[in-house]
């Protein structure tokens, strides 16, 4: 969409607070928003339930309830296929613009190659997004009005965290199709817990969020299918006291995938959901200091 055209989200996020923060855990949903202004569904090829294809609908919701135990939450209000902040800031597909991008744009990734770069040029089965090629301004634009200050926040958030708990815990929180795994590899867990491969955070904290899921009857891998992402990996350094984790729930647990509203199922997760975050932080309070958690 030419520049002049492009939407304004207002606000771009939330940041809600707990009336006194008494956990060392931030709660972040960066993919769950669902502002599709009119000017966004004119320029792209598909409508807007289509665009929410992609889109962890209702994370926000689900994951809201943690607040009252005294922990914030971050999460964005616009959409996923609008612009993805769990990619690097310039992780950007030359095809999807009009003009050259900028050198120190990240070109060749393999996000970039399936599609899913910062801009997105496709949503969930592949179907482009976009009716037009993008000016390079309006990739500067995003990063500069949306990327930017997310992060802005979301750093923020751990560093008063640490500074009052001596270690920040983020629980980077999304959800994936229920058709993520085939079949014949087992299906799709119920929930994914995805921490690099053992790098962005310490075992107790895997260890403590896997037996909780466990033992609210969830059937629960660790990095597979899904690792975690560019927010898991970039905020994860727990020889530093910053400690990452993502947890990827199953959509059919709580919605109707194909409407795209909450299901039969909701009131029941939810409930579920928070009862597993009540058992965890309690966890990471008894495993400070940070040297103790980091050790673990």
């Amino acid at each position: 969409m030419p520049l002049a055209t492009e939407p304004v989200f207002d606000p771009p996020f939330v940041v809600t607070e707990p009336m006194l923060q008494v956990a060392p855990v931030v709660f972040n949903a960066p993919h769950s928003g669902r502002d599709y202004p009119p000017e966004f569904v004119a320029a792209s090829q598909l409508d807007a339930l289509e665009l929410r294809r992609s889109e962890d609908a209702f994370v926000d919701l689900l994951t809201a309830p943690a607040v009252s135990l005294g922990a914030p939450l971050l999460h964005a209000c616009f959409p996923r296929a609008f612009l993805d902040l769990n990619r690097e800031p310039w992780e950007l597909d030359p095809e999807m613009f009009s003009a050259p991008l900028p050198a120190w744009a990240n070109t060749r990734s393999p996000r970039v190659a399936g599609g899913l770069g910062t801009i997105p040029r496709v949503v969930a089965e592949g179907r482009p997004i976009w009716r037009e090629r993008l000016p390079p301004e309006a990739a500067l634009h995003r990063i500069d009005t949306l990327y930017k200050p997310y992060h802005r926040a979301l750093r923020r958030l751990l560093a008063r965290t640490q500074r009052q708990f001596g270690v920040a815990v983020l629980v980077d929180c999304h959800s994936m199709p229920s058709t993520s795994t085939p079949r014949r590899l087992g299906g799709t867990p119920d929930i994914v817990l995805g921490d690099r491969y053992g790098s962005s955070c310490a075992p107790a904290i895997m260890d403590s969020l896997e037996q909780g899921f466990v033992d609210a009857g969830y059937r629960v891998t660790r990095n597979a299918p899904y690792a975690g992402g560019f927010i898991t990996e970039h905020y994860g350094a727990p020889l530093a006291g910053r400690h990452a984790v993502q947890v990827e729930i199953n959509r059919s647990l709580y919605m109707d995938e194909q409407r795209i509203e909450p299901g039969p199922g909701w009131a029941a997760f939810s409930r579920n959901l928070l009862g597993v975050f009540a058992g965890f932080l309690p966890m990471l309070t008894a495993s400070l200091p940070t040297q103790r958690l980091a050790a673990e």
